[in-house]
């Protein structure tokens, strides 16, 4: 009897169990797996999803016509020149910040707060800010030129030496102060033993620096860089907006994203080319965060 009730009720606890997780399988199921596997099937085909839709099996030729694209090789310069400056930069200035902000200090808190405004703010709404400040007639070009740093105004947003270096400054600006967040809540577990211990050995705040802090904060330095580096491949939204759509100046902010959109939504048949795209992308950054988190485990 005693074991005909515990099966009953192992049952109820299943039925239960499968109640509330089903909800989830089927958003994901939807709207990721279905998605990916759509994708992937998309990307062998011509297809046409914006009028009547009709399939064409292509096999691999987007994925050929893909290596042969001129755009697309630019795009993936400026996303791998974006990523090598963006990613070790935001790490690190989150960590250095994260570091000081642990200390004792007045009003840390108050401190805190300020620095994590940035990130409540919309891609969107720091894009068009960041474009005003580097105007012509802005107020990075009045301040350079009022300190003599420079003889006349710079067109940072339509010069392609410097369109892209903005979007740079300005995600570095606006995703520290998440990662600064992650970094705080990571120094909580250091303990303080060991920089007291220091402390008596006669290190200075750089030898704790590098030899206690960043040591122990290794695991949450592999997630930060995973998460910028998968960001920063999906850059899409600021270029978008920067360049209203094109990628301009002379291509000078084309990412792979934003060629993505433009085969699938700017020029009629190549939805399937714009998957192939997507696909290759999933790969590189699926390779290259492999790669970082092998070197990351390597140097811990």
């Amino acid at each position: 009897m005693g074991k005909a009730n515990t099966s009953t009720k192992r049952k109820g606890e299943l039925l239960q169990a499968y109640g509330f997780i089903t909800p989830t399988v089927i958003i994901l199921g939807t709207f990721v797996l279905f998605s990916v596997l759509y994708s992937l099937f998309i990307s062998f085909t011509r297809v046409n999803l914006l009028g009547e839709v009709s399939y064409k099996f292509v096999g691999f030729d987007n994925y050929i016509n893909l290596l042969k694209d001129e755009r697309i090789w630019i795009a993936f310069k400026n996303t791998i020149s974006y990523v090598i400056v963006v990613v070790p930069t935001q790490t690190f200035i989150a960590l250095v910040l994260a570091y000081v902000l642990n200390q004792k200090l007045k009003a840390k808190n108050l401190i805190r707060t300020v620095l994590f405004l940035p990130t409540l703010t919309s891609s969107a709404v720091l894009t068009m800010i960041f474009m005003f400040l580097f105007s012509v007639n802005g107020p990075i070009n009045q301040f350079l030129m009022s300190s003599g740093i420079m003889e006349s105004a710079v067109n940072f947003l339509g010069d392609p030496k410097f369109a892209l270096k903005v979007i740079m400054a300005m995600n570095i600006w606006s995703t520290v102060p998440f990662f600064m967040t992650i970094y705080l809540a990571g120094l909580q577990d250091i303990p303080d033993a060991l920089y007291e211990a220091a402390s008596i050995d006669g290190a200075n705040s750089m030898q704790k620096f590098f030899k206690i802090t960043v040591p122990n904060i290794a695991p949450v330095t592999v997630f930060v860089v995973l998460q910028g580096l998968i960001g920063c491949f999906q850059i899409f939204d600021q270029a978008y907006i920067f360049s209203n759509g094109s990628g301009g100046p002379q291509n000078s902010t084309l990412t792979v994203a934003l060629s993505m959109y433009q085969y699938a939504f700017k020029t009629n048949g190549t939805m399937g080319y714009a998957a192939a795209i997507a696909v290759v992308l999933a790969i590189v950054i699926f390779i290259v965060a492999m790669l970082a988190k092998k070197l990351q485990k390597e140097e811990i």
